[in-house]
């Protein structure tokens, strides 16, 4: 028996998880057939057990008309909104959406994404942070949390951001917007459900430490709708090192569903494309701002001035970064968030080729945890997990590269001025917890 077929094996006899309510995954017959095509051995064996890698992909062909303006087509390839898998860093995305419109709807003009902040502590496990060393003022800011989280997917940055927004205004907000199977529950660091339930006093800054607007400190009342149970594996590692045997609860955890997560990525690059309830309220400088850090390379920024050996180009280009290609292809750019954790990876990417003329959209996540032993930091993100988004975004690629379009595309919306790098004598920032 070859290995990756006693791999699948494995993962598909230790794997358990329970859901209620569970939906019927949907495929489309064209997506299946284009998979097909790429006879990769580890791609094949992922394409063949959808159900044991809990894989969801979703591919969106853009064609424009005489006037420039975008239709999509989605095809699907096992999707299931009911079908649970953990959004890890993906969240990052919706929060610095939010965190952005909430700036927008305090209508403070002294008080934008650049403005200095200062958080405070008001309750059980909240720290404080006044100053944050890798920007360019030595205070955070909206807009560096943002830069963070995409750029390296910061963790850090995501629950301040969380902390900004609060726990009642991101749900809210977001099923007002029809995401009304998301939830997010808490930050990026060990905390209880009543702890990550109150956040911390925000305050805004002058350069010269002076107040411009104090935002006390909040709680959620609202409760969330935890009858969908999910649980997943056959045992975790807890905190300390010890191990459980029964599957790990991600019932009251964070929950993403792939269709929504590339409706918001599809909600910020073309807006006009979904109805007005589902747009986030930004302005033109919000979007191209979003642009622009959704698609630069750590190595091109200057704050903060990530390690680019470290932190290479392709680092969070999930469909075109496999342990051989690092770079990217000459003139293509991916505005794209990722995320992984507990076996799992997501990736939900635009992928621009300004010298071929080609478009497109590619949402996926699977799951790779042949041990079933959840927190235990043994995945196969690097031998199955990755070379199968590259192979996946791969196949997409080279496919549009080939496709017919009656109306070649004007894409010079998406361009953007790209930072250069500075040399000067600032250490690197290295090992930035992700």
């Amino acid at each position: 028996m070859d290995p990756f077929t006693t791999f699948v094996k494995t993962l598909s006899a230790l794997c358990l998880f329970v859901t209620t309510g569970a939906g019927q995954a949907r495929t489309d017959d064209f997506l299946k057939k284009l998979l097909a095509r790429n006879q990769s051995p580890i791609f094949q064996e992922v394409i063949r057990h959808p159900e044991t890698y809990r894989l969801q992909i979703i591919y969106t062909q853009i064609n424009r008309d005489k006037n420039n303006t975008p239709s999509f087509t989605h095809y699907y390839f096992h999707v299931d909104s009911t079908d649970y898998f953990n959004p890890a860093s993906t969240v990052k995305l919706p929060l610095a959406l939010l965190s952005l419109e909430k700036l927008n709807r305090m209508q403070k003009p002294d008080v934008t994404k650049f403005t200095a902040m200062q958080f405070d502590s008001a309750y059980s496990k909240q720290t404080k942070e006044w100053r944050d060393e890798t920007s360019e003022t030595g205070y955070p800011s909206i807009a560096h949390f943002i830069k963070k989280a995409f750029l390296v997917s910061d963790n850090d940055a995501y629950s301040r951001m969380y902390e900004f927004v609060g726990q009642q205004e991101i749900n809210r907000s977001l099923h007002a917007k029809g995401y009304l199977d998301t939830r997010i529950t808490h930050r990026f660091v060990r905390m209880s459900a009543d702890e990550n339930r109150h956040t911390n006093p925000v305050r805004f800054i002058r350069q010269d430490g002076t107040l411009l607007y104090a935002q006390p400190a909040a709680y959620n009342p609202d409760p969330f709708d935890f009858r969908r149970v999910a649980r997943l594996g056959k045992g975790y590692m807890t905190g300390n090192d010890s191990l459980v045997h029964e599957p790990f609860n991600f019932t009251e955890r964070n929950k993403l569903p792939l269709e929504a997560f590339q409706q918001m990525l599809q909600s910020v690059m073309f807006p006009e494309s979904v109805p007005d309830r589902q747009r986030f309220n930004l302005t033109p400088a919000d979007y191209r701002f979003l642009y622009q850090y959704l698609s630069q390379y750590p190595g091109e920024t200057n704050y903060p001035k990530y390690d680019a050996k470290q932190y290479y180009d392709a680092y969070v280009k999930f469909f075109f970064m496999d342990s051989l290609h690092h770079q990217m292809p000459d003139r293509v750019r991916v505005f794209n968030k990722v995320g992984w954790a507990y076996g799992f990876l997501t990736d939900a990417s635009y992928v621009v080729d300004f010298k071929n003329k080609v478009e497109y959209m590619l949402a996926a996540t699977l799951y790779v945890n042949s041990d079933g032993i959840l927190n235990d930091d043994k995945y196969e993100f690097d031998t199955v997990g990755q070379p199968f988004m590259y192979q996946l975004g791969q196949t997409i690629y080279q496919y549009e590269l080939s496709r017919k379009r009656r109306y070649v595309p004007d894409l010079s919306r998406f361009r953007m001025t790209y930072e250069k790098r500075i040399n000067d004598n600032r250490p690197v920032v290295r090992d930035v917890d992700n």
